[in-house]
């Protein structure tokens, strides 16, 4: 973790105005073509949750501006953040769940599927304290939504970004699905949303879940 020097920063006038609003935060959603990714995640058995949890945690964390948080009018950035996302309960109901961010697909996954059995056998809405170095995802496989919005904190206010994705749907033989993203004003732009999806979009379009980490590596 660093503290960036709001003297000498670049964003140091939009980071003053933004943070002096009563909600500094903003929201898009667009639609993203995923049919690669779909594929793959059929023909590798890594469910198709955990691979756009590890699609858009990938993403994020490729972006300084997703790793930087405001902390004790400060802002921080850190090196790597991780996925805390809901997990549906058998009483229709959901929790909390984390799984740390490693670079390995496979691995990941593995993980993510671990800390979803222990979540549903231990339901709980509590993040680890004193800890920001989160992204707060969900899914909405109900709805192929065209907006969303998020309850958050303000005073003060919460800076850790929001993903959230919608269910798949089959147009013209490609699977499309809606993504959101939401972040705050003062340390992101519509420019680090938009190479968000822009970046997402790549690693669809290139990911092959069949191969090895090894093969991966070459």
């Amino acid at each position: 973790m660093q503290t960036i020097d709001i003297n000498t920063w670049p964003r140091r006038d939009l980071y003053r105005f933004y943070s002096g609003l009563d909600y500094p935060h903003f929201n898009i959603c667009a639609e993203i073509d995923i049919t690669r990714l779909h594929r793959h995640c059929r023909q590798s058995g890594i469910s198709r949750f955990n691979g756009v949890l590890y699609g858009v945690s990938r993403t994020a964390n490729e972006i300084e501006e997703f790793r930087q948080r405001i902390k004790d009018d400060e802002v921080i950035q850190h090196q790597v953040v991780h996925p805390s996302y809901t997990v549906l309960t058998e009483e229709n109901t959901f929790c909390f769940c984390e799984t740390k961010f490693c670079e390995d697909i496979k691995i990941f996954s593995d993980r993510t599927n671990r800390a979803i059995a222990r979540a549903k056998l231990n339901p709980s809405l509590e993040d680890e304290p004193g800890r920001d170095d989160y992204l707060f995802i969900s899914s909405l496989p109900w709805v192929h939504f065209t907006s969303v919005s998020h309850p958050i904190h303000m005073s003060p206010a919460d800076t850790i970004p929001r993903i959230t994705w919608g269910r798949f749907t089959e147009v013209h033989k490609r699977v499309i699905m809606p993504l959101s993203v939401q972040v705050h004003h003062g340390l992101a732009d519509g420019y680090h949303v938009g190479r968000f999806f822009e970046l997402f979009q790549q690693w669809v379009e290139s990911v092959d879940l069949t191969r090895t980490s090894e093969q991966q590596t070459d």
